[in-house]
């Protein structure tokens, strides 16, 4: 087991469920997933993209792992582990169990007299899997195969990734529907700082990631978390790095002031949506791009 008996049942206590025997995949249910069933909103990923908020199965095959301790990250960093270590699940487990957990979690649901039956109905069966949850995908040995298996169940999938393990990237064979990249910070010394990476040349492997990203023929896209008075500064750099990417799109998004993040930054680091809108409006003008969207509740403004 990766993780010991007490800090599973510390995860599971905050809502996750994991998934086959080696405690190092898993499911929780999404704020917005909750939301969009009882008809008060929805992700801004569906106001963007398309996809079902009720629909999205929001999981991650390394919860326990990433080389990074970004300071913004809300997850617990006391648990994170920085290489892989263990045995792991094949991905049908992983899936499965995952689905298996998604549907034992929203069953309280079916009491709920505002619930939209049609939509809880919908949800049993999600369609779009947000390999997102904690901890770095791509560390999961069998990544390309999680991927593949997704697609064959007829979901689209979209993996966030910090960058660092270029080489695993640039081997997919089975692109997820949208590939996101990390990009916090705009230069080699603010990244270590507000990033925090635990392997040697992180900023070295992350910049190699934009170098590849042009070249992947799914939908791409830039992420960037704004943490006020740590990284809203030097849109010139940014600009240059994400013009070296090239991705489809920028999502330029405020740290959110929740979870264990708390303990490490304030509220006063967390930006409102219209300081978000100006830095968005500077990257867009200095890429050469626009501002096509925006949600103003989740502090998210889309460039294209």
């Amino acid at each position: 087991m990766v993780l010991t008996k007490e800090e599973q049942e510390k995860l599971e206590y905050s809502g996750y469920r994991f998934a086959g025997q080696h405690s190092h995949a898993g499911a929780k249910i999404c704020h917005w997933t909750k939301k969009s069933i009882l008809n008060e909103g929805e992700c801004y990923k569906q106001k963007f993209y398309g996809i079902e908020s009720h629909r999205c199965l929001q999981m991650s095959p390394a919860i326990p792992f990433c080389h990074q301790k970004c300071s913004f990250c809300w997850r617990d960093l006391s648990l994170t582990k920085t290489e892989w270590k263990g045995d792991y699940d094949d991905p049908k487990t992983i899936i499965d169990d995952c689905v298996k957990a998604q549907r034992n979690l929203l069953c309280g649901f079916f009491g709920n007299e505002k619930a939209d039956k049609k939509k809880l109905e919908e949800s049993k069966d999600p369609t779009n899997a947000a390999i997102s949850l904690a901890g770095e995908p791509t560390l999961y040995p069998e990544i390309d195969d999680l991927i593949n298996e997704f697609e064959k169940r007829k979901f689209t999938t979209f993996l966030v990734s910090n960058g660092l393990l270029y080489e695993k990237l640039r081997a997919l064979e089975n692109e997820p529907t949208q590939l996101y990249l990390s990009l916090d910070a705009p230069n080699k010394k603010t990244y270590n700082s507000i990033c925090n990476p635990q392997i040697n040349d992180g900023w070295t492997k992350l910049n190699r990631s934009l170098e590849l990203l042009s070249s992947f023929d799914s939908r791409t896209c830039i992420r960037t978390t704004c943490v006020k008075g740590e990284n809203m500064k030097n849109p010139e750099e940014y600009s240059e790095l994400i013009n070296k990417a090239n991705p489809d799109y920028i999502e330029i998004k405020a740290y959110m002031c929740v979870g264990y993040s708390r303990k490490r930054l304030t509220l006063d680091n967390m930006p409102e949506h219209t300081e978000v809108r100006d830095f968005a409006e500077k990257i867009a003008n200095l890429t050469g791009r626009e501002i096509v969207n925006e949600s103003e509740i989740s502090r998210v403004v889309l460039v294209k």
